[in-house]
């Protein structure tokens, strides 16, 4: 699929990732890595200020980039799963509608995607985040679409872990063309073989899925009020 995109003039990449308190590093890690190892790449962690946030589960991270030091221009612009209080920190959400606003690639992971909604940014396209999450889609003006990556013009969302590897092979297809972003699966030894094939509801079937839904509804359920509240907020009807 070719983008409606200007050609990529080769200059070296610029990709934001946000490190929000309560984040999940595995939402980000394997896109920061696949971006951050091409030749002259910056990749930026950032947030409010430089103070050590805490990852979930436990991960102390070091922003490196401030929201106001952030380059106003971004290649790419990245979100995966934070804590709840985030998705309605009008600083936050200030940011991200800015950059993404510009953005050549504006990213999300698992319910990353679902922040980059409530920063006004998925009205209108096609998404996807993590099973637990997808029906919320709507109250940000999204439409779900199935598949582990969803991309819709600039737009490229993802379920958790693995998505994040491969928005970034896709962000480099583009940009740098088939040979690096071959070069980049090769680089990671990319070849996912889960030890049970059970990666989606599908092949895990409703118990598991069940099962699964109940260990993490004390994370997803306060999502609900938050989306509701997202959807008023951008005058979204759903």
């Amino acid at each position: 699929m070719k983008l409606d995109l200007p050609e990529h003039d080769g200059s070296p990449i610029e990709a934001a990732f946000l490190v929000a308190p309560g984040y999940n590093p595995v939402d980000i890690v394997g896109a920061h890595t696949a971006l951050g190892l091409l030749p002259g790449a910056r990749v930026h962690l950032v947030w409010k200020n430089t103070d050590e946030v805490m990852g979930v589960p436990p991960f102390p991270t070091r922003p490196t980039t401030t929201f106001d030091e952030c380059p106003r221009n971004l290649d790419v612009i990245f979100a995966g799963a934070v804590g709840s209080e985030v998705f309605e920190d009008e600083e936050t959400l200030e940011f991200l509608a800015d950059r993404g606003s510009r953005a050549r690639w504006v990213a999300g992971s698992c319910v990353g995607s679902l922040l980059l909604g409530a920063a006004g940014l998925l009205r209108g396209y096609r998404a996807t985040t993590n099973f637990q999450g997808v029906h919320l889609l709507p109250y940000y003006g999204a439409t779900y679409a199935p598949g582990n990556v969803v991309e819709d013009r600039n737009r490229i969302t993802s379920g958790p872990a693995t998505g994040g590897f491969e928005i970034a092979f896709r962000i480099i297809q583009d940009m740098y063309g088939d040979e690096m972003a071959r070069e980049s699966i090769l680089q990671a030894e990319y070849d996912p073989q889960p030890l049970f094939k059970v990666g989606t509801p599908e092949m895990a079937g409703p118990e598991l899925t069940a099962l699964a839904q109940e260990h993490t509804r004390t994370m997803t359920e306060p999502l609900l009020k938050i989306s509701e509240r997202a959807a008023e907020r951008l005058g979204i009807a759903v």
